[in-house]
């Protein structure tokens, strides 16, 4: 009997260890199929972001990596797919020098531009991404046309600009908020009446943004 008994335990073990594997192999089989989704939806999306920007060939292909590199380090879990693929992509811009804005992506890929933020940071410190140190006169034609301002302002700002860096004003400062606020000194200079707000949404900048490097400029030239 008790020999039956021990035999009956056995066998009872041997199915609930049966049934549990069962589980975890259908469970893995599952989270295989779901990231498969998963990374079918973000390739979508970068397509689709690549046709709505117009931008070189090699950008798909430098986004498309850094998002294989996402997946690989696990960062999709709790996360938008959407905002990490148009993070992957504007990270690419940045490392090619496309003359892409946050806004730009986030029109492009219908996500928040908070959202995209978030995740690129995410990328940046998780990934080790270094990104090329922009130069403030290479945004002013730019931010320029988006505003509607003439070659004149435009030459104007860029003069600001150089005289900015010659009196080390500019050294650490975001260049692109740098360069929206000579716009906006060299558009009030000509009376070419853009507001802040104009430069700013033009230059994917905030107006505090504008308004402090435009005290900054003014006081010092």
């Amino acid at each position: 009997m008790v020999q039956m008994h021990k035999g009956r335990t056995r066998r009872t073990r041997a199915r609930r260890g049966s049934r549990a594997g069962a589980g975890k192999k259908g469970a893995a089989v599952a989270n295989a199929g779901a990231g498969r989704r998963s990374y079918r939806r973000a390739t979508t999306s970068l397509e689709s972001m690549h046709e709505r920007l117009g931008v070189d060939g090699s950008v798909l292909r430098r986004a498309t990596e850094i998002y294989d590199i996402v997946t690989e380090k696990n960062l999709v879990r709790g996360r938008s797919i959407t905002a990490l693929a148009a993070s992957a992509y504007y990270a690419a811009c940045r490392e090619a020098g496309a003359q892409v804005t946050l806004k730009d992506m986030q029109q492009a890929s219908d996500t928040t531009r908070k959202d995209i933020t978030r995740c690129y940071r995410l990328m940046l410190r998780e990934l080790d991404i270094r990104m090329p140190v922009v130069d403030a006169a290479s945004c002013i034609a730019r931010i320029a046309q988006d505003a509607g301002l003439s070659g004149r302002t435009e030459s104007e700002a860029v003069r600001i600009l150089q005289d900015a860096e010659a009196s080390k004003i500019s050294a650490g400062k975001d260049p692109m908020g740098l360069a929206a606020a000579a716009l906006y000194l060299a558009s009030s200079r000509f009376g070419e009446g853009r507001t802040q707000k104009m430069i700013a949404d033009a230059a994917d900048v905030t107006e505090v943004t504008i308004r402090n490097r435009y005290k900054g400029l003014v006081i010092a030239l």
